[in-house]
């Protein structure tokens, strides 16, 4: 029984686009995707969350859609897991979210299946850090501004594959940028 639901499964997916609606609603270009991306960030941290862990590990989903021919629009949302530091007698925990905008353009490299990318956006990022012993912890919460470069590769029409290098000013006393590499794929329908 377990095998004929799993073989149901993989044959609803190769057939997931042979009754696919039309999205494109008159205009050639709109494309719409949803990824997912694994994301490490290098923090700079400042102010009293200066020995906080630098390195962060998390997850991004993000949904898009193309809007001209090597031009698309993105929203994402990213979620890093709690870090702990120890320095001297104190103990840091921070972690951070964030949801925002980017505006993605390609250049196609030759006929490859390569494309370069450059990205600019802006996210509303909050982020907390708690301080013990003290028991003091702070929540605050900033529009950050994002500039990335990298390339992607499609598989074919549907599935592609993108890797990101991404700068993020934001500019607080605790957290003034992010240094960010993504990498992840994208389904387009």
């Amino acid at each position: 029984m377990k095998k004929i639901c799993l073989l149901t499964a993989a044959a609803s997916v190769f057939a997931l686009n042979a009754n696919a609606m039309d999205w494109s609603m008159g205009n050639q270009y709109f494309r719409p995707y949803i990824g997912a991306d694994y994301v490490y960030s290098y923090a700079k941290h400042g102010a009293i969350a200066k020995n906080a862990k630098k390195d962060y590990n998390s997850w991004m989903v993000n949904v898009g859609t193309d809007i001209a021919r090597y031009t698309s629009i993105e929203a994402f949302f990213q979620q890093t897991g709690e870090r702990k530091s120890h320095a001297r007698e104190q103990q840091t925990k921070s972690e951070f979210y964030a949801w925002g905008l980017d505006l993605y353009g390609r250049i196609p490299v030759m006929c490859s299946g390569f494309n370069l990318l450059g990205s600019l956006g802006a996210a509303d990022y909050n982020v907390k850090y708690k301080f013990r012993p003290t028991d003091r912890s702070m929540d605050k919460q900033r529009v950050g501004y994002r500039a990335g470069a990298g390339f992607s590769y499609d598989f074919n029409n549907n599935v592609s594959f993108r890797v990101m290098g991404r700068y993020t000013y934001i500019g607080m006393p605790n957290l003034n940028n992010l240094m960010e590499v993504t990498a992840g794929l994208r389904y387009t329908f």
